[in-house]
Formats: C-alpha cells, sequence, structure tokens
C-alpha cells in the first residue's frame, strides 16, 4: 500500500508504465523509467524516445561504429531486463566461500573474519585491511548464513533495480564497512562474521528512500525495529547476569550498518538527477572515507 502523496507524485513511476514505481531517470530527458523501459548508452541509460531520437541522428560511420560496440560489450542485463544480477552475484559469491570454510582445515574464516586488531599498522595483528570487507562473505553455520541470503534475495531483488546495479554494489559494500567500523568502535578485539551491516544498510535505505517517494514505510519500520529488538537480546540477558551459549549477535554491526545505509539511502534521494551525478559520487566517496577515518579513533580511546 501507498500513501497519496506517493500515489500523486508521477516522477515515481515509469513515465511509459505508470503502474511501475522506480528509482531510475532518463539520462537524456530525465523521466523516471522502469527496467524494462531503460536502454544503456554511453552517458547511462536512456528511454525508448531518446534511444530513436538518438538513432536518427546517427551518421551512418556513428551507427557502425555503434554497432560494433555493442557487439564487443556484455549486455548490462540488470539495467536493460530488470534481473538483480549484483544480488545474485553477492549471494554465489557468499555460497562458495560458505562452501569452502565446511572443508576441514579451512583457512577461509580465519583469512577473511574481522576483528579490530587486523586493522591497525603496528598493532597485535598482523595488519589486514580487507577484512574490514571480506567480513561480509564469512558466516558462523548453515543459519547464518541462510537468513542473510535469505534477507539479500528479498531485499536485494526489489532495491536494485530500483537503484541500478552499481549504486546498489556501492550501498551493499559502504553499509558492511559502516558495520565492521562499528564493531571496531563499540567492541574493540571482537571477532566477528556476516553479512548483517550489509543487509542492515540496505534495510536504511530502503525506509530513507521509501519515505522519500512518500510510499508507505510503515511495514519496513516494523521490520527493522523487530531486527534490532532481536539484536539486543544477547545483550540484555547478559546484563540481567544470564549465560548465551552459541555464536553472538553482532548489534554493534547491526547499528553501524543502518545507520550508514540510511545515510547512503539520503544521499541517492537527494542527488537523483543526472547534473547530481558528481556530487552523489563525491558523497559516496567522502562517506567512505568518514568512515575510514573513525579507525583512527579506537587506539586512541582504548590505549
Amino acid at each position: 500500500m501507498t500513501t497519496d502523496e506517493f500515489r500523486r507524485n508521477s516522477d515515481n513511476f515509469c513515465y511509459r508504465h505508470p503502474d511501475r514505481q522506480s528509482f531510475v531517470l532518463c539520462q537524456r530527458c530525465l523521466r523516471t523509467i522502469c527496467p524494462e523501459c531503460q536502454t544503456q548508452a554511453a552517458v547511462g541509460v536512456i528511454c525508448p524516445e531518446c534511444l530513436r531520437d538518438q538513432q536518427r541522428a546517427q551518421t551512418p560511420a556513428q551507427a557502425k561504429a555503434q554497432r560494433r560496440w555493442q557487439r564487443s560489450t556484455v549486455s548490462p542485463v540488470a539495467v536493460r531486463d530488470g534481473r538483480p544480477v549484483m544480488t545474485y552475484g553477492i549471494i554465489a559469491v557468499t555460497v562458495v566461500l560458505f562452501i569452502t570454510q565446511l572443508i576441514p582445515n579451512s583457512p577461509t574464516l580465519q583469512l577473511f573474519a574481522f576483528n579490530s586488531l587486523f586493522v591497525f599498522p603496528g598493532g597485535p595483528a598482523p595488519f589486514e585491511p580487507w577484512r574490514l570487507l571480506t567480513v561480509l562473505v564469512t558466516h558462523s553455520g548453515f543459519w547464518h548464513v541462510g537468513l542473510n541470503m535469505l534477507a539479500l534475495f528479498m531485499i536485494g531483488g526489489s532495491l536494485e533495480p530500483l537503484l541500478g546495479r552499481w549504486r546498489f554494489l556501492a550501498l551493499y559494500l559502504i553499509s558492511g564497512l559502516g558495520g565492521s567500523v562499528a564493531v571496531a568502535l563499540l567492541a574493540p578485539a571482537t571477532t566477528v562474521v556476516g553479512a548483517s551491516g550489509a543487509i542492515f544498510g540496505m534495510f536504511g535505505a530502503l525506509l530513507v528512500i521509501g519515505r522519500h517517494v512518500g510510499a508507505n514505510i510503515t511495514g519496513i519500520a516494523i521490520v527493522i525495529g523487530i531486527n534490532l529488538a532481536i539484536s539486543f537480546v544477547p545483550l540484555l540477558i547478559g546484563l540481567f547476569g544470564g549465560a548465551v551459549s552459541g555464536p553472538q549477535i553482532s548489534w554493534q554491526a547491526h547499528v553501524g550498518g543502518l545507520a550508514v545505509g540510511a545515510l547512503i539511502g539520503l544521499i541517492f534521494a537527494r542527488t537523483r538527477s543526472a547534473a547530481r551525478r558528481g556530487v552523489q559520487i563525491g558523497l559516496l566517496s567522502a562517506t567512505t572515507v568518514g568512515l575510514l577515518a573513525l579507525l583512527l579513533l579506537p587506539p586512541v580511546i582504548y590505549g
């Protein structure tokens, strides 16, 4: 269900298919277009009318060069037909690496799990900053990887066509980075695994973008609230003297990923037009640099 404000705002829907919501604009005329109406061009995706105008204006030499370019490049499936191939790719990589963890004496978990000790040069552990992101593809068990990948499949299947594959990948990775940084700040020297930071980042972005376009966000807000409450259950049990067995839930990664994902969702919502593409890239870069700069705090705070 959507709000009246959402239904009245035609800019939130494809101009050729008014019943289809989209977050992607034609890079020439700036009209909203759904995945079916998108065609990849040198400047980004364009609508069918702009494509025909462009083809009419081409000289024979340009048309020939265009045909050669199309034959020599990989079709951008995620943009042309709306299939969330980036989501599928992340799931495939994560599942394959989880399978390698099941091999006896496999070093996957030891190489990819995150601990803040690995991101401080000169510390007690080797300097291995890639763990800030490789933690996203390591999991503690079948339920852990299964639930995370199910959430990625369900949310990514809707969010990736809405944003476009590269914006979606940026959201996933930077949110995951935010989760790792939060663990380094709030739970130093703690080893964590899992894609939960990135998953909560998608939740946060979906919440902000939905609010921006006037959608009814009550449902997603309730889901986020329930998941956050579950994240804090082990912490509350420990505070009241209870014992928690088995792998612990990293509420720090959840909160960090959610906050960063919401920030990225706001950036996407406010820099939607092609004219602000440079601003969007700059803000995403600044967010990444800012998160990395926060890693300077734990050695100061905790010595």
